[in-house]
């Protein structure tokens, strides 16, 4: 029986370590796959609105139809068949979409367009189902855009946004960098926002700022007057100068605040004392002044 034992504890062992061994190779393939490949940012950068695409519906239509001059737009480059990366960037954005008060559609448009040339517009209608069903709004269905293209078509966005990919044969997918771009509403680059999960606040006020001013909210344009994107933080921070503008003034306005029924006092009391003084010299008394 202890010999027994002994032989599952070494094939246990085997197996553990030829587990690690096919975890060590999955991992390491995934830095061989992205390797050379970045996004070269194109800060307010025109993108190429009269580049074709296909919709959900079959349509053929413009990007440029997706920037009316009052919306800005989030865009990204995904593909509906990929098995992790684009899931959970959806996901995590969805996830930040439904804590923001603006809503698809209504404030913003959301344009993603697949790597992938194989995609059809029944695949990209799969995927606008499932995603929009997850936001949980209704009446937003016109601010989901979910695009299938030609090589030619997808590689002219890809420049334009400085966003690469790779195809790996080896596994049927491509490699790429979960990134979204938060554009403004006639086209241009505003901002670069990378990862899976989105601060709230970072992307509402990338919104804000794309649409300068156009949507939000009064506070959101006093914090952005306030608050400038950190490129290394991947998120807004104090602006040193701004915040001790915005302190002087405010400093400024509570001593008026707080010294004007003080003047006006003072300026009552001296104006009764000169009439008191007035009538003193005319010879009468204060009483028989009033």
């Amino acid at each position: 029986m202890r010999g027994v034992n002994t032989i599952r504890s070494i094939w246990a062992a085997v197996a553990c370590l030829l587990a690690c061994s096919v975890a060590t190779a999955q991992i390491n393939e995934t830095p061989a796959a992205l390797d050379g490949l970045d996004v070269q940012e194109h800060l307010n950068d025109q993108l190429p609105l009269d580049t074709k695409f296909t919709d959900r519906n079959g349509n053929v239509v413009r990007l440029g139809d997706f920037f009316d001059g009052e919306k800005p737009v989030i865009l990204s480059l995904n593909y509906s068949n990929c098995p992790m990366l684009c899931q959970q960037q959806f996901n995590g954005l969805i996830t930040t979409l439904r804590q923001m008060d603006p809503s698809v559609g209504k404030d913003f448009q959301i344009v993603s367009i697949s790597i992938d040339p194989k995609e059809t517009p029944q695949r990209a209608n799969d995927t606008f189902k499932r995603y929009y069903q997850e936001y949980g709004r209704a009446d937003t269905a016109n601010g989901w855009n979910f695009l299938v293209g030609t090589p030619r078509q997808i590689l002219a966005v890809s420049r334009a946004t400085g966003v690469q990919f790779r195809y790996v044969p080896e596994r049927d997918e491509y490699a790429h960098i979960a990134v979204a771009m938060i554009c403004t509403p006639d086209g241009r680059i505003s901002r670069y926002l990378y990862g899976i999960q989105f601060d709230e606040p970072t992307l509402r006020l990338s919104l804000v700022e794309a649409s300068e001013g156009k949507i939000g909210t009064t506070i959101d344009r006093v914090i952005l007057a306030c608050f400038m994107y950190d490129e290394t933080a991947g998120r807004y921070g104090p602006e040193a100068v701004k915040i001790m503008k915005l302190g002087a003034f405010t400093t400024v306005l509570c001593l008026v605040v707080g010294l004007a029924p003080f003047w006006v006092f003072r300026r009552r009391y001296q104006t009764y004392r000169n009439h008191i003084h007035s009538q003193h010299q005319e010879g009468q008394s204060p009483s028989q002044a009033t």
